[in-house]
């Protein structure tokens, strides 16, 4: 399966560059230029890191590090959530110039 449309990338491509030793989109990149056009598949080839030990995209770090709950957490919260639906903002009309 494609990974990097815009550079033809395969997930074994990024899979063998893990195995080489990359760590990090940036350094996927060099190898084969994936995630450096668009950027639509950097959380793919995050996500692929991720599955092989490398460490998490900053995203996740973030999360960590404010103490935020893990997406299965979130899911089991969410159907709550849902059922109270959260006022409207503001509607503030603009000025004419």
């Amino acid at each position: 399966m494609y990974v990097c449309m815009c550079h033809a990338v395969t997930e074994d491509q990024v899979r063998k560059a893990i195995d080489a030793g990359a760590d990090s989109p940036r350094q996927i990149a060099r190898g084969c230029k994936a995630g450096t056009d668009c950027g639509s598949c950097v959380r793919r080839i995050q996500a692929l890191l991720g599955e092989h030990g490398a460490r998490p995209c900053p995203t996740a770090r973030l999360a960590a590090k404010l103490g935020l709950a893990e997406p299965q957490a979130q899911a089991a919260v969410a159907p709550v959530a849902a059922a109270a639906p959260a006022a409207p903002a503001p509607v503030v009309p603009l000025r004419a110039a």
